[in-house]
């Protein structure tokens, strides 16, 4: 008898790269060894890489439409052997995002990126931190009205990141390396959390963490929200070498910002300034650096000139009311001119005068020989603007201090201490990719604080996987001296993944069946899909190879 043909198409894509990432770092199986009991139909750390492609699939798809999204994807390719789409139902995800609760989600987290930072080479040397919010729809019981676990976050209203007071929400603190944006760290935090409390327990244990590991010494990175005195105290007392910002509210910063006469060092291209200075403070010695550049000043300048005309022609009308009024004695006058100068801007000049107005017995025109019985006092103000000091302002307003209790230069240059703050912005783009539109974590739809969390790690897990092959691609192109086309059909030796995944949409593996023989074909493999994979490494060619 013989078989009929049968030929199926299945939407492979990118997937490959996510899933070959996924492999590995060996995920999949480090998750199922922390419960080697476990007896799901689908394996949590099966399950999990599941929901990490459906969340870099950017189908913008909730847990419970998985199992569509798989439907015309080569789900055993990419998963293993007798996994099917249907297995991956919301119930199966469900009961994975609850194991990855009960197992310590920070733990697991910091395990499997311990883990990839050794197979991809990526050092924690300096570490970036940092939080932001996710807001959410519906009530979201507090833990104390529902006798929650106290691990369990509190989805609550709090300062949101996105403007969105309206709505409750979590926070998430994220810890990413220098080299690479690499995530090593994350823990879900209550919706009304504060920096100066989380930032701090953040880069503490993570100090432990990375000590337990490997032994490395990092530099920890962080915006203002972590400075106070108190915090640095404390850091300092344990041993932990950090970069932050300062506060601008604090008095030395005020002083020091207003002091005159610095000699300013400024970088080659002459596009940066600074200067320093060693403090002696109640927490300890640190080095501040004074920073401007030419953009920081432009934008102060931009700032300040829309503040002046607003703020300008708000005291004109208001000495244009006060001129208005007439008092009964001189001092009356001053003390009303006084009154309404409080708060006035430094750059604001108000120059008032004193004019009498003689006051007449009887109504109408006075007699020429008549005298005043009593006399009226009018404020005649002038508002002008002190350019000079407007520029002063601006110039001050233009600079800010990043601090440090590394204080030899030989260890961290004011260049090199600059430069690793500003990075920052690493984690920064974490978060932009976490709240990206057609990311899975876009709208939080599980009804549980306990799956928010457990999502919180699939969210970070995939920006993990994401960073990993970037990271992977950029350094082969680099250590090969090749480049790709980017968006513009531009050579480009540093392409976002974003990009290389977009470049590989359309690619399909076709399932032929004879009774002569079973193939399966890649198609629309291209020779710029080619050299990406040669160079992500053999795994990945392996995962895009035709066989049969």
């Amino acid at each position: 008898m013989l078989l009929e043909e049968s030929y199926i198409n299945e939407r492979l894509d990118h997937l490959g790269i996510v899933a070959g990432v996924c492999q590995e770092i060996g995920l999949a199986s480090w998750l199922d060894a922390q419960e080697p009991g476990n007896r799901q139909q689908v394996s949590v750390g099966t399950a999990t890489v599941a929901m990490v492609l459906n969340g870099l699939g950017f189908s913008n798809r909730q847990l419970y439409l998985v199992r569509q999204f798989f439907a015309n994807k080569p789900v055993e390719h990419l998963l293993g052997a007798g996994i099917t789409a249907e297995m991956l139902n919301d119930d199966c995800l469900g009961r994975t995002l609850d194991w990855l609760y009960a197992h310590d989600l920070t733990k697991l987290f910091a395990g499997i990126a311990s883990q990839a930072r050794r197979i991809f080479g990526i050092k924690a040397e300096q570490v970036h931190v940092d939080t932001t919010s996710f807001s959410v729809s519906g009530d979201y019981a507090r833990a104390e009205e529902t006798a929650a676990e106290p691990a369990v976050i509190a989805i609550t209203y709090g300062y949101s990141r996105d403007h969105r007071d309206d709505l409750k929400q979590w926070m998430l603190a994220l810890a990413t390396t220098h080299d690479g944006d690499v995530p090593l760290f994350l823990q879900p935090l209550d919706g009304n959390s504060s920096d100066k409390v989380s930032l701090l327990a953040t880069v503490m244990t993570i100090q432990k963490q990375l000590r337990e590991a490997d032994g490395q010494a990092s530099v920890y990175v962080a915006d203002n929200g972590i400075y106070s005195e108190s915090n640095m105290r404390q850091l300092n007392q344990a041993g932990v070498q950090w970069i932050s910002r300062v506060s601008e509210t604090l008095t030395e910063v005020k002083t020091l910002l207003q002091e005159g006469g610095q000699t300013w060092q400024q970088s080659e291209d002459g596009t940066l300034h600074w200067f320093t200075r060693d403090m002696a403070l109640p927490q300890g010695n640190e080095r501040w650096v004074v920073v401007r550049t030419q953009a920081s000043l432009q934008r102060a300048q931009q700032t300040i000139q829309r503040q002046v005309s607003k703020t300008q022609a708000t005291w004109e009308q208001k000495c244009w009311h006060l001129s208005n009024r007439r008092f009964a004695c001189e001092a009356d006058a001053r003390a009303a001119v006084e009154r309404e100068l409080k708060g006035k801007p430094v750059w604001l000049e108000v120059h008032c005068d004193l004019v009498t107005h003689p006051q007449y017995a009887g109504k109408g025109r006075p007699r020429k020989d008549a005298s005043p019985t009593s006399q009226q006092w009018q404020v005649a103000t002038t508002v002008t603007v002190n350019q000079e000091q407007v520029e002063r302002e601006a110039f001050r307003k233009a600079c800010w201090i990043v601090g440090t209790n590394v204080l030899e230069q030989a260890r961290l240059s004011d260049q090199q201490l600059i430069g690793t703050y500003k990075d920052q912005g690493g984690a920064e783009r974490g978060f932009r990719f976490l709240k990206d539109p057609l990311f899975l974590a876009s709208s939080v739809f599980v009804k549980k604080p306990e799956r928010i969390m457990a999502l919180s790690f699939i969210m970070v897990l995939c920006l993990l996987i994401y960073r990993l092959a970037e990271v992977r691609l950029r350094s082969r192109l680099a250590q090969t001296q090749q480049t790709i086309p980017d968006q513009v059909h531009k050579p480009t030796a540093r392409p976002t993944m974003r990009w290389v995944f977009q470049c590989f949409e359309g690619i399909e593996l076709l399932h032929v069946q004879t009774a002569a023989t079973s193939l399966v074909l890649v198609l629309r493999l291209q020779p710029a899909h080619r050299l990406i994979l040669t160079l992500l490494g053999p795994l990945y060619e392996k995962i895009y190879h035709s066989s049969g």
